[in-house]
């Protein structure tokens, strides 16, 4: 005796539970949609997404935020005399911390010495920081990418002589170059008292130096995973049909290393705004505009009559440079496809 199809139907329902709906349809996701996906059901990764971006958000509207509030961030802008809102005798201000209650005209106070809102400082050395941070991360990471597709993807002298740069600058130590260069750029461009000048060949510097001893890991990196992708079929039969070099470079390779590069850029980026923050406390980066570090250098020697002042920036940029890297663990936690989180 046949069985009709609704019978069949029913079984089916009866054994293993409601049938799909018959507009209803699987649908396959890429890799990098079940990472995002991963990204967003991790509550670490949303939180420190929203403070990371509620800095840079700080940090872009400084000039709107210092123009509402009325306050300043340089000695040479604001418009009153430090005489008229500083003690004479311990230079510490006379309204508002640290021996004063809250002034809601600076949340944070001002500076000993000049006068200058810290609340202002602090967004201006945070945008200072952070732009010196991004255009050091994207210009590393571009150089890094290129290097380790060329190196990886060639054979013979081109590869060895690649593999050897890096590891030469490898070699050499950070902190020496940036001390190298810094007594160099202020003899050269500091004359004629012109700070400006001065001050943007500091920007520009700590940003050179910052890419230049900064792309190597991430050669080694990418050069690694093109030595185990160029074997694999997809790209021995686009050379087999005579294509480009350069397209098999950008086209066919580099679209299968976005996991590795968005998890070294995620990592790159806290540790050269900690750098940044570092080379200006030392007095060798940035000193002639605002920065979180020259902040910090100034502070140190009032931790004990003034520590608003020194705990501020250093809160800042701990808090950052932390959400920076859980956000920077969870995306190579996403992207890694052998983590159960």
């Amino acid at each position: 005796m046949g069985i009709s199809a609704t019978e069949l139907g029913e079984v089916q329902t009866q054994v293993g539970g409601e049938q799909e709906p018959e507009g209803k349809k699987l649908a396959g996701r890429s890799p990098t949609q079940i990472a995002f996906e991963r990204l967003r059901k991790d509550k670490v990764a949303v939180i420190c997404s929203l403070i990371c971006f509620l800095m840079v958000l700080a940090a872009v509207l400084a000039p709107v935020i210092t123009k509402i509030m009325n306050i300043y961030p340089t000695a040479e802008t604001i418009p009153y005399q430090p005489s008229d809102v500083l003690d004479f005798n311990t230079g510490l201000p006379l309204q508002g911390p640290p021996n004063h209650g809250f002034w809601s005209a600076h949340p944070l106070g001002l500076a000993p010495t000049t006068g200058v809102d810290n609340l202002a400082r602090l967004l201006y050395g945070l945008r200072t920081d952070l732009l010196v941070a991004t255009i050091a991360t994207v210009l590393s990471i571009s150089v890094g990418v290129v290097l380790g597709l060329v190196a990886g993807f060639s054979r013979g002298w081109l590869d060895r002589i690649i593999m050897f740069i890096t590891d030469l600058f490898l070699s050499f130590p950070f902190l020496l170059g940036a001390l190298a260069m810094a007594p160099i750029i202020t003899e050269r461009f500091g004359q004629g008292n012109n700070l400006d000048r001065l001050a943007k060949a500091q920007l520009i510097a700590l940003i050179v130096i910052l890419t230049v001893f900064g792309w190597m890991g991430l050669t080694r990196l990418v050069r690694g995973q093109v030595l185990s992708l160029r074997e694999r079929e997809f790209i021995q039969a686009a050379q087999v049909m005579g294509v480009p070099t350069r397209r098999i470079l950008f086209k066919e390779l580099l679209p299968n290393l976005v996991a590795p590069i968005v998890v070294a850029t995620s990592l790159t980026l806290p540790g050269l705004v900690t750098a940044s923050a570092g080379l200006a406390f030392l007095g060798i980066g940035v000193t002639g505009i605002p920065s979180l570090g020259q902040t910090i250098a100034d502070a140190q020697i009032y931790w004990s009559t003034y520590p608003l002042y020194l705990w501020a920036p250093v809160l800042t940029i701990t808090i950052l440079v932390v959400a920076l890297n859980l956000v920077g663990d969870s995306i190579r936690d996403a992207f890694d496809p052998r983590t159960r989180r």
